[in-house]
């Protein structure tokens, strides 16, 4: 029988520490239902399947992330702003690990809960809404977004996988990628679209 009070949202959180304590690809259903003290079937009241149930892990991280950014980046601009963005960023990847790859792992997601969760949206706004501040437009935008995301992804997973086996410590370099960055996108380069061959 169903505990009193399980609620989508229960199940999704449930899932949500697992994947942190034990990686996303190794939630099952099962381990929710057992954290939660239920029978696997009273989880299906809530959540259709695990490929739901990711999805809404990802939806819920992608909010909280954005809330953590936006409040990181309230009121400040340029290398400040930026800064405080990439911070907020791999602080959350460091404290929810299993959170954060559902952010960065193509999931299926129920289009109309997709539509009711501001954090993807909102998190769109906040790096494009930061990167105006360098006087960026489209199609350069889009492209340092890209530049952005592939690096704190990158610095991040390696983080992670313990790949930066050099003395220096990984917060000395995050700190120079990022004077690096904000370097670049003061001066970004123009752009070659359109240029005869």
């Amino acid at each position: 029988m169903a505990r009193a009070g399980l609620t989508a949202e229960r199940v999704t959180i449930a899932g949500a520490e697992l994947a942190d304590e034990v990686g996303l690809d190794r939630v099952t259903m099962s381990q929710v239902a057992r954290r939660l003290g239920v029978k696997d079937a009273s989880l299906y009241s809530h959540v259709r399947n695990l490929e739901d149930l990711r999805g809404r892990i990802a939806l819920l991280a992608a909010d909280e992330k954005t809330v953590l950014i936006a409040e990181a980046t309230a009121g400040r601009a340029g290398k400040d702003a930026l800064v405080a963005f990439a911070d907020a960023w791999r602080e959350y990847a460091h404290r929810h690990p299993g959170r954060y790859t559902a952010t960065q792992t193509p999931i299926q997601i129920d289009p109309e809960l997709a539509a009711k969760a501001p954090g993807p949206r909102r998190a769109v706004e906040l790096t494009y809404g930061m990167l105006r501040g360098y006087g960026l437009t489209e199609p350069d935008l889009t492209d340092a977004v890209r530049l952005l995301r592939s690096t704190f992804h990158g610095f991040v997973a390696l983080e992670a996988a313990g790949g930066f086996g050099h003395e220096r410590s990984p917060q000395q370099s995050w700190t120079r990628a990022l004077d690096a960055l904000h370097a670049l996108l003061e001066h970004w380069p123009p752009s070659r679209e359109g240029a005869s061959s």
